[in-house]
């Protein structure tokens, strides 16, 4: 048996989960219900996380790129700023 057959067979499948706790007198609708919102639940709360996550280092790499540009343009700007302003004055 190969390790992706004995995964398989470790991981419960969803409607043999629900079938034996029909058999086991449970109501299957209120069965299916409760499990739809738990699944429901525990997916948005895993989306909401991956998306939080996702967009913090977004966030961080766009900060870093900016941060980076301003660090290289800002001294050009600023001096080209200066030297037009006094060039200006000291030409009238």
């Amino acid at each position: 048996m190969s390790q992706l057959e004995s995964l398989e067979l470790s991981i419960p499948v969803l409607t043999e989960v629900i079938r034996n706790a029909s058999a086991h007198g449970q109501d299957l609708d209120g069965l299916l219900a409760e499990v739809q919102t738990k699944l429901a639940s525990r997916t948005f709360q895993l989306a909401d996380d991956l998306l939080r996550t996702a967009f913090a280092e977004m966030e961080a790499t766009l900060f870093e790129q900016i941060s980076g540009k301003l660090r290289s343009r800002l001294p050009e700007l600023i001096d080209a700023t200066l030297r037009e302003h006094f060039d200006t004055r000291s030409g009238t």
